[in-house]
């Protein structure tokens, strides 16, 4: 990463955390926590997201995109991690899974560059796996399950597995094996309830849209909802005593 860069970044996007957004049309509110996920993408023109106007608008909770593979880390992660915790959005992070590179280097490439996933406002790590590098159904699941597992050992929380329906019953080959793991599915069908892949009781977050329009985030953004399946939103997220649930 570009120290210089997310320094500079970093001062930039303390005087937007106190600046006035433009008008930009918000999601409707949910009733359950919902909040947007973002990578490198969401800078537009290099402009930092103001979490200010994403906490106002009533999102309680966001993802944000650390690494991916063995090489790439965000360039916006740091500033977006500090602005966050200063605007009282829960953070959530998660790595970009290649898994035709080996699995314990990325988790340790990951828990490094989080710098722990377990302080206040910190949501459990999220593997995205929806790329199949590949690698064969079941060389697939034994790929994860070593990432997991050195993940957990690193962080000492549950990692969180973030995909699609279509992904898991073709590249994972509609696999059982994961189900103690929460679910974060993405599924933009537009049905009440998103499709849940093999052996999963129910979905832990679940990401209604790719083109969401977020208050102080410039573009399209993906916007998610908590289903409650992890208990009381505030306790998930390290949140109890500091911001309470609402």
């Amino acid at each position: 990463m570009d120290t210089k860069r997310w320094k500079a970044a970093v001062r930039r996007g303390c005087v937007m955390a106190v600046a006035a957004v433009g008008a930009v049309v918000p999601v409707v509110a949910q009733a359950a926590p919902s909040g947007p996920d973002v990578s490198s993408w969401q800078h537009v023109d290099g402009r930092l997201i103001d979490w200010h106007a994403v906490r106002a608008a009533g999102h309680q909770f966001a993802m944000v995109k650390a690494t991916e593979g063995l090489h790439y880390v965000n360039p916006y992660f740091v500033p977006d991690s500090i602005l966050m915790r200063t605007a009282g959005v829960a953070r959530g992070t998660y790595h970009y899974a290649r898994p035709e590179l080996p699995p314990e280097p990325q988790a340790a490439l990951y828990a490094a560059t989080v710098l722990g996933q377990n302080g206040p406002l910190d949501l459990p790590p999220v593997l995205d796996l929806e790329a199949p590098g590949g690698l064969s159904p079941a060389a697939l699941v034994e790929w994860t399950h070593r990432y997991l597992n050195a993940l957990q050992a690193l962080t000492g929380r549950t990692p969180i597995i973030y995909t699609y329906p279509n992904f898991w019953k073709t590249a994972m080959a509609d696999s059982n094996a994961f189900t103690r793991y929460p679910l974060w599915i993405a599924d933009y069908s537009g049905n009440e309830h998103p499709e849940v892949p093999a052996g999963w009781p129910t979905w832990t977050f679940w990401q209604t849209t790719d083109r969401g329009s977020v208050p102080g985030i410039g573009g399209a953004t993906d916007v998610n909802v908590y289903s409650g399946a992890q208990g009381d939103f505030a306790r998930f997220a390290n949140m109890s005593g500091l911001f309470g649930s609402s």
